[in-house]
């Protein structure tokens, strides 16, 4: 079983450290790893919003980066109602590195929702062998 209330703090403390000047929208999200290790990202936006990075794929570089692949759950905080899920870019971005996982939803209001991986990308990109 996750540790949610630890993911959710992870995740909420690393989305007030969010840079999102252009759209004010703050996201975190974090990683449980195997061992119960937490590693977080936020959402770091640029003027040219295609170089915008989300916090879910800042907090996959950040395990990438220091040796870890070994995903077992995420959380991801944001303040919409109901809590928002990762975008396109990061659930295909999820996918290269997970095949399902849970992932609990929630927001600054204190509103969660548990989800599987599997249940937001079904249909996932698969490139053809040969």
């Amino acid at each position: 079983m996750p540790n949610w209330d630890a993911l959710v703090a992870a995740a909420s403390a690393a989305r007030e450290l969010a840079h999102a000047p252009y759209s004010d929208y703050l996201v975190g999200a974090a990683f449980e790893l195997s061992d119960g290790t937490i590693v977080a990202g936020c959402n770091v936006e640029n003027r040219i919003l295609g170089l915008t990075v989300c916090a879910e794929r800042n907090a996959i570089a950040n395990a990438i980066v220091s040796g870890r692949r070994d995903f077992v759950a995420l959380a991801v905080v944001t303040v919409s109602t109901p809590p928002a899920a990762p975008c396109g870019m990061c659930r295909e971005t999820l996918a290269e590195f997970v095949d399902d996982l849970p992932i609990l939803l929630a927001n600054t209001q204190g509103e969660r929702t548990e989800v599987r991986f599997g249940d937001l990308l079904p249909h996932r990109f698969v490139l053809p062998k040969g």
